[in-house]
């Protein structure tokens, strides 16, 4: 009969009376290998970082089996000195710190002296190095207590990990496939040549070249490791504040993907996973970007040593900032900023207005006073009429900008347009179908030819309206070509930014109905029109109660006075209701106001007019964050005219 296994209470009892004893280094190396040789890439990333720290600036990684058969790194860096081949070998022996002091202020990859030995203690481990001033290389095999003898070999150090887990062999039962541990491998690599463009990367897996990374700008090495998608859909962003630089690039919504696997981050250079700036960088996409993708991001932020604790997690892929609220908030305006960029002002730069002040739409340019969100100088006239009333079914046509709306034509002779007569009084041309002066069109020259001639498409970015097809998209040429536009999306993100911008200023101007409109509200929808009437206000609403069971709106946003006033009201209160009334202010404004916009937007089937389409155009390139809805969703696109000569194959 065999003897019953012992059961874990009895195994912890045989424990708890074994005399406290000092474990050996060989067991304390493997406990360390558990912490931090989790599975091959570990062993890469660690060797990497090493290599890194000693100046190297060529690395060759070579594989086998996913690294659980070999992992050889070799690198040109200063080498290690035959004499301390051995230190490099034992526990926490290391040339990069010294002090408690070098700790706190640790510039290093690696510092606390335990991978190699660590790793040592369960694989087979040979390091061969030669310094610069060495007639030949030095190699030591196994441990610390191995022998020194004299190799072949260039200035620089090859390290050769063999059987990862040779000797622990439970270990090596958790591992995953061959395929699967090459990948994370290959993800690790990935991650710190992209954090060091000046250095070339090569890898490979079973004597087959996988990639290879030559000495470069950072923006071509971004673009090599993330891929087209993210190179041809990315914007730079480079911003200071006091010791913190915030550097890379941010991907537009349209390279979102349905995995975080496009986010890199790195704290002085160092690959992180931190909660802190992952939800900074979440947060300043949520304007643009729908709740179920993920942003992709190559980003960079360099701050004093002495300012971020890297020794609090075992792999570092952990940090612990000094002021995380400060440098949260800064990576979160700083990509904000980038975001807000308005892509269409890489078509063109936009004109000069009337009066001499300049309408830059450039990401350099810096917001009016009043917020980020500002109105530019000569928009703030605009932006204080709502857009919905210019947008109701109307038997004339009007400017979709109001007073200060824009119809230039593009082709005078097709279409017409309005100049000012030598005596500067508006005039129109014959058959134009031009809307009558008071429109307000701007001057642009004494004739028609000259103004097209001071007034090329390439000064507009998103060109001039030719056409809207199937009531959905407005169809513009410019300079590069067809430009396609959502004008749903569009003027969606146009009305949200201008209720952001009024709301944050506290500038949202109520329009009185002149009929309130009165509709049946249960219990709940009254009592929280009682309990919020504060926040109501805030918003621009008047709701008032008129019985248990009435609700009545006398006033509304002047921006949203023509939506449906029942619909508008029963949609804040709803979210007033789940959020309380502070909290919708602070945390769902956004959500709630991305709401009211989309139901006061112009509709899909909306004829618009010429000057509507234009003024619309017009309002995109001067408006924040326009090249996305508020569902991250794009509102226009480019058709180079290289795109639409090959359909046709024209000149092939």
């Amino acid at each position: 009969m065999n003897a019953p296994h012992s059961s874990p209470s009895a195994t912890a009892s045989q424990a708890a009376h074994r005399p406290i004893q000092a474990l050996p280094d060989q067991l304390i190396s493997q406990i360390a290998a558990g912490e931090v040789i989790e599975r091959p890439s570990a062993v890469v990333k660690e060797l990497l970082e090493n290599a890194l720290d000693a100046g190297s600036t060529q690395i060759t990684v070579r594989l086998e089996q996913g690294g659980v058969k070999r992992i050889a790194i070799t690198d040109n860096g200063r080498g290690i000195p035959p004499e301390q081949l051995p230190l490099a070998l034992a526990r926490h022996a290391t040339s990069k710190i010294a002090s408690l002091t070098d700790l706190e202020n640790v510039s290093t990859l690696g510092f606390r002296g335990e991978a190699l030995a660590s790793i040592a203690s369960v694989a087979q481990l040979t390091v061969t190095s030669r310094t610069a001033d060495a007639a030949h290389a030095w190699e030591i095999t196994g441990s610390q207590f191995g022998t020194v003898a004299p190799a072949s070999g260039a200035q620089g150090t090859t390290i050769d990990v063999q059987d990862l887990y040779f000797n622990t062999p439970a270990r090596r039962k958790f591992l995953k496939s061959e395929q699967t541990e090459y990948g994370h491998c290959a993800e690790i690599v990935r991650r710190i040549a992209l954090a060091r463009p000046d250095v070339s990367f090569s890898l490979s897996h079973n004597g087959k070249t996988v990639d290879h990374w030559n000495v470069g700008e950072f923006a071509r090495r971004s673009a090599h490791i993330l891929g087209d998608e993210f190179a041809n859909a990315r914007l730079p962003l480079d911003e200071n504040a006091g010791p913190l630089r915030l550097h890379g690039f941010v991907g537009l919504p349209t390279a979102s993907k349905a995995r975080a696997d496009g986010q890199y981050f790195y704290v002085n250079g160092r690959f992180v996973r931190d909660k802190l700036l992952t939800h900074a960088v979440r947060a300043a996409y949520q304007d643009v970007l729908h709740g179920d993708r993920y942003p992709s991001y190559a980003l960079s932020l360099d701050l004093d040593p002495a300012l971020v604790d890297v020794n609090v997690h075992p792999s570092k892929i952990e940090v612990r900032f000094r002021d995380g609220r400060a440098v949260h908030q800064f990576v979160f305006h700083a990509v904000s900023r980038a975001l807000a960029q308005t892509s269409a002002a890489s078509f063109g730069n936009l004109p000069q207005q009337p009066g001499g002040e300049m309408a830059a739409a450039a990401p350099s340019a810096q917001p009016a006073a009043g917020g980020a969100n500002a109105p530019l100088p000569w928009m703030r006239e605009q932006q204080q009429q709502t857009f919905s009333a210019q947008f109701a079914e109307q038997p004339r046509p009007f400017s979709f900008g109001g007073n200060s709306g824009f119809g230039v034509r593009q082709n005078p002779q097709a279409y017409g347009a309005m100049f000012r007569d030598e005596r500067g009084n508006a005039r129109s041309e014959a058959g134009s179908g031009m809307p009558p002066a008071s429109a307000g069109m701007p001057s642009f020259g004494a004739a028609p030819s000259q103004a097209m001639a001071e007034l090329p498409a390439g000064d507009f970015p998103l060109g001039f309206a030719l056409a809207q097809l199937h009531g959905i998209y407005v169809l513009a040429q410019n300079s590069a070509g067809l430009v396609v536009v959502d004008m749903h999306a569009a003027h969606e993100r146009i009305l949200y930014e201008q209720l952001k911008t009024a709301l944050d200023g506290n500038e949202m101007f109520v329009q009185p109905l002149l009929i309130p409109v009165t509709f049946y509200a249960d219990p709940v929808e009254v009592g929280t029109v009682e309990e919020h009437q504060d926040t109501l206000s805030a918003l621009g609403f008047d709701i008032a109660v008129m019985s248990p069971t009435t609700l009545a709106v006398r006033a509304v946003p002047a921006l949203l006075k023509n939506a449906d006033a029942q619909t508008l009201a029963r949609d804040v209160l709803r979210d007033v209701r789940e959020y309380g009334g502070s909290r919708v202010l602070l945390e769902r404004r956004n959500e709630l106001l991305g709401t009211l916009a989309c139901h006061t937007a112009v509709r899909a089937n909306r004829s618009l007019t010429l000057p509507e389409m234009n003024a619309l155009l017009r309002q995109m390139e001067a408006t924040e964050r326009s090249d996305q809805c508020n569902h991250g969703r794009p509102t226009w696109t480019q058709m180079a005219l290289s795109d639409l000569d090959k359909l046709f194959l024209r000149g092939q």
